[in-house]
Parts: C-alpha cells; sequence; structure tokens
C-alpha cells in the first residue's frame, strides 16, 4: 500500500526554523502533486503548500507565503517543507499529502500520512 512518512518535526523558538521532510513508497512519486496540510490545536485541517509532479510550480497558502518553502527530489520520493521565521501560530500537525490532480483541493487528495507535531514556543 502506499506510504507517506513525515519527519522532522519538533519543538523551536519563535523565529527559528525546521524542515520538514515527507517520504513516498509504493507510488510512482513522479507523477503526484504533492502537498503539505497542517492542524493546529482546535482547528481544522488547513493548506500549507503544494508543488506539482516536477516542481515547477508551487503554490502557498497567504499565511506561509514568504516564509515557508516547499521542493521535492523525485530521485529520491521525498517532499520537503523549509519553515522560516516561525511563529506560535504555526504550532500544529503537519501532514503531506499526494494528488494526480492540480490545483489542490483538500477533498482532492488520494493519500495522506500519520503527520508530524511542529510547536513553536514564543
Amino acid at each position: 500500500q502506499v506510504q507517506l512518512v513525515e519527519s522532522g518535526g519538533g519543538l523551536v523558538q519563535a523565529g527559528g526554523s525546521l524542515r520538514l521532510s515527507c517520504t513516498a513508497s509504493r507510488l510512482t512519486f513522479s507523477l503526484y502533486a504533492m502537498a503539505w496540510f497542517r492542524q493546529a490545536p482546535g482547528k481544522e485541517r488547513e493548506f500549507a503548500a503544494a508543488i506539482s509532479w516536477n516542481g515547477g510550480t508551487t503554490s502557498y497558502a497567504d499565511s506561509v507565503k514568504g516564509r515557508f518553502t516547499i521542493s521535492r527530489d523525485n530521485l529520491k520520493n521525498v517532499v520537503y517543507l523549509q519553515m522560516n521565521s516561525l511563529k506560535p501560530e504555526d504550532t500544529a500537525v503537519y501532514y503531506c499529502a499526494a494528488t494526480r490532480a492540480w490545483p489542490i483541493t483538500s477533498v482532492g487528495m488520494l493519500y495522506w500520512g500519520k503527520g508530524t507535531l511542529v510547536t513553536v514556543s514564543s
């Protein structure tokens, strides 16, 4: 079965940086657009960033634009989320997801990882 496994979460101070990784298996990675979603405590899951199958197109939520960068390595089957200038409101479980469609919608995602927790202290 397709697996998406996130890693790299942890506790950081406000203003700090963190890089999340999502490794895909049992999936032809280069055929899928990839995205990061996040779910803060007590809130609904929301879109954070997405990248097209070949990395040619990226999309970001306004809340993370200019601070987060999504990238992918199709040879390693990995998508990354570089998070800079982190704020306490970035605290959330971050989920990796995959889809064959573009643009990204949460209901259109075919596969989801289990998530990795990012906690940003003030």
